[in-house]
């Protein structure tokens, strides 16, 4: 019998990541091609047998979030039609998991429809990180794998040997994992109360709720754009006695505006992951990029292998 290796594919909007995640396994990276036409057509080609494999497609969905999405899809039905034996789609960023509901009259829920298209593009399996609501697990008739990208960060902030710390979550929704995250550190945990008005992706942070005086503080979040709320946050804890701010956020997007806003905030340092790659600007001296190509890597192991990954959810 045949031996089953991996076989790892990688699209444009994650080259690194999918070489780091080939590295840690010991495998090559697959061989294929995109193409873009002048009108902004896309055209992907594999480029070896796939024939009766269990192939995995690592693309992540940030800039450009809708070319980057239109070639996952494109890369699912390619393999399908290969006659790939399974096609594990690795999303690190899914980009429209903000449009999680349908919260005002006359709108479409985005991240159903990223869902419904990735399904009937022939996907099998979803592997991603750090979903920004759980329940989109719930859009798909097909396994969904939400790593944590908190065992990293927790790792990374050790070897800082921040003293006093303290979690702060950006808003009330994200409690439960800020809390998660207060928990692998034994300290305590502030919350800060965020006012949104728009679809502007500005917001204001109206006070911090806890005490964070003489403490090192560490603000959690899943993603960010344009910096404001860390910004803003930053700002309302240093009023209130923190002696410093740190931050670690998953998913560092960042528009053109966020870096220069995040270099004249207080904050010391923002820890992101390498989910998203292709940000249109040159992340700061402020920012560093911490490597989740050991965490995908894992998770694929264990599923080519056909083993439990739930010791990837174990709290650090």
């Amino acid at each position: 019998m045949k031996e089953d290796k991996i076989l790892i594919f990688g699209g444009s909007g994650s080259p690194g990541l999918t070489q780091g995640i080939c590295d840690y396994l010991d495998v090559p990276q697959g061989k294929s091609e995109v193409i873009r036409f002048s009108e902004g057509n896309l055209f992907v080609r594999i480029n070896e047998n796939v024939r009766g494999r269990h192939v995995y497609i690592i693309q992540s969905t940030g800039f450009p979030a809708n070319d980057n999405f239109m070639e996952l899809l494109f890369w699912i039905d390619a393999f399908k039609r290969a006659s790939a034996e399974s096609v594990t789609a690795i999303i690190p960023y899914f980009s429209y998991a903000k449009g999680d509901k349908k919260d005002e009259p006359r709108v479409s829920i985005r991240a159903r429809v990223c869902a419904d298209a990735i399904q009937a593009a022939g996907a099998d399996r979803v592997v991603t990180l750090d979903l920004h609501a759980a329940q989109i697990q719930g859009f798909f008739r097909i396994p969904v794998d939400d790593l944590y990208a908190r065992p990293v960060f927790c790792k990374t902030v050790r070897q800082m040997q921040l003293t006093n710390l303290i979690v702060v979550s950006p808003d009330a929704g994200f409690i439960k994992k800020a809390h998660q995250y207060a928990a692998a550190f034994h300290c305590s945990l502030a919350i800060g109360d965020k006012e949104r008005t728009a679809h502007d992706e500005k917001a204001r942070v109206l006070e911090i709720i806890g005490d964070v005086e003489g403490k090192t503080a560490l603000v959690v979040d899943d993603f960010t754009i344009s910096g404001g709320t860390l910004c803003s946050i930053a700002d309302k804890l240093v009023e209130q006695g923190a002696l410093a701010v740190h931050v670690v956020v998953t998913h560092g997007v960042f528009s053109e505006e966020a870096m220069e806003r995040i270099e004249c905030s207080p904050i010391k340092t923002v820890l992101v992951t390498n989910s998203v790659e292709t940000q249109p600007v040159i992340l700061g001296s402020k920012i560093k990029v911490v490597s989740v190509a050991p965490l995908f890597g894992e998770a694929i192991r264990r599923i080519h292998n056909r083993e439990s990954i739930s010791v990837l959810f174990d709290n650090p």
